[in-house]
């Protein structure tokens, strides 16, 4: 599952891609007029609201999309960067930045735009704006500590307000339409030559219309990787679907034979797994399943992935997870690893079983078992393999 920049984009090629996504924005920008002040200031003084138009439309298409797309597993959105949040010093900014766009009529994006087209406020206005940078690199000391007070994290708004991103999603759309209408009439007091005159009404009322059927949509949309994760760890799903099974004694041997073409899977919490972690195995919790950065690894088809836990049924959901999400040659830890410390690990009396293979399978697994925990406490020497911190997806105005 994306990102959609796949890996062969490297960090270097990316930002010339950047340069070229960036001209072409700046050139939409123009010729949707953001290069003039008096139309991007018109939304202070109610006589122009085509700038609050396209921010309610860009937010509500990019959220839509992003919703969308993580839905059908076609985006990653774990991989998108959220930047981290500084509440008063936000708030502070943000203040500054609105009383600077009344007074310029430019923000800083749409200020490079009408720059570069030769406006000559825009390029003082870009002046100014270099100034403020070195005046706010040189005076960081005196307020490095308000700087960097009220942190709250990479939030997400939806996260915060203790809503589903659906409910967001609804509520953002209803506040978008409503403000449309509402600024629409407004303009067209305050404005004879108001853009929204030219505006027909029945293709606007049932734009409006399906926009907030698709935040109807959006609202009900599951939230994909849950919603899976769910429907695999249901005892009848699971009951209704089988699995290969790899006994303990087939683990132990595989383990002390130091086979190649075999990857054990722990899926337990981080903490768990530091404390029994067994040889080369991988600690990647289910979540974890949905991400790009372990691709490359469930894809190996001549490697077989064995599920692991503490118990049988969890290892089977997350097998049933990787095999719903397309993978293949898969198998499951008979009884989870708590029979495997049973059976091989701890020093349990052998109990025959009656067969002619007692005497082997009880030697084997005393051998296995010295080799396996002097392979389990020569690794606590090293650092654990956990699952990797996934590469952000940065980006934004």
């Amino acid at each position: 599952m994306g990102p959609f920049v796949p890996d062969l984009i490297s960090d270097q090629l990316n930002l010339v891609v950047a340069l070229v996504i960036g001209i072409a924005f700046g050139f939409v920008l123009e010729q949707a007029g953001f290069s003039s002040s008096r139309k991007l200031a018109g939304v202070f003084f109610g006589y122009d609201f085509t700038v609050l138009r396209v921010f309610f439309t860009a937010a509500v298409t990019a959220m839509s999309g992003v919703l969308l797309l993580g839905f059908f597993g076609l985006l990653d959105t774990d991989a998108i960067y959220v930047n981290p949040t500084w509440l008063w010093p936000a708030i502070v900014g943000g203040a500054i930045m609105g009383v600077g766009f009344v007074l310029g009529g430019y923000c800083p994006g749409t200020s490079v735009c009408a720059a570069a087209i030769g406006r000559v406020d825009a390029w003082f206005f870009v002046g100014g704006g270099l100034l403020g940078v070195f005046a706010f690199g040189e005076l960081y000391p005196l307020y490095e500590s308000f700087y960097n007070s009220s942190s709250l994290g990479p939030i997400k708004v939806f996260d915060s307000l203790g809503v589903s991103g659906g409910w967001f999603a609804m509520i953002l759309i209803a506040v978008a339409v409503g403000a449309f209408a509402v600024t629409t009439l407004i303009e067209r007091k305050a404005n004879a030559a108001a853009p929204s005159k030219e505006f027909r009404l029945g293709p606007h009322r049932l734009a409006a219309v399906g926009v907030l059927a698709l935040g109807m949509i959006l609202l009900i949309l599951p939230e994909r990787k849950a919603h899976m994760i769910r429907v695999v760890s249901n005892p009848s799903y699971v009951a209704a679907h089988s699995l290969k099974i790899m006994t303990a004694d087939e683990l132990a041997f595989r383990i002390v034979d130091k086979e190649p073409n075999i990857q054990i899977v722990d899926v337990r919490s981080s903490d768990e797994y530091g404390q029994l972690a067994l040889p080369e195995s991988q600690n990647i919790p289910m979540r974890d399943f949905f991400s790009k950065d372990w691709t490359s690894l469930f894809s190996q088809r001549h490697v077989k992935k064995v599920l692991v836990a503490d118990d049988e049924p969890q290892a089977r959901s997350a097998c049933l997870l990787l095999q719903k999400l397309g993978y293949e040659n898969l198998a499951v830890l008979e009884g989870g690893l708590h029979r495997f410390k049973h059976m091989i690990l701890d020093d349990t009396p052998f109990v025959p079983t009656g067969s002619r293979w007692d005497n082997d399978v009880k030697n084997f697994r005393e051998t296995a078992r010295a080799e396996i925990n002097q392979m389990i406490e020569a690794n606590k020497n090293v650092a654990p393999k956990v699952a990797k911190e996934k590469k952000k997806i940065k980006g934004g105005c």
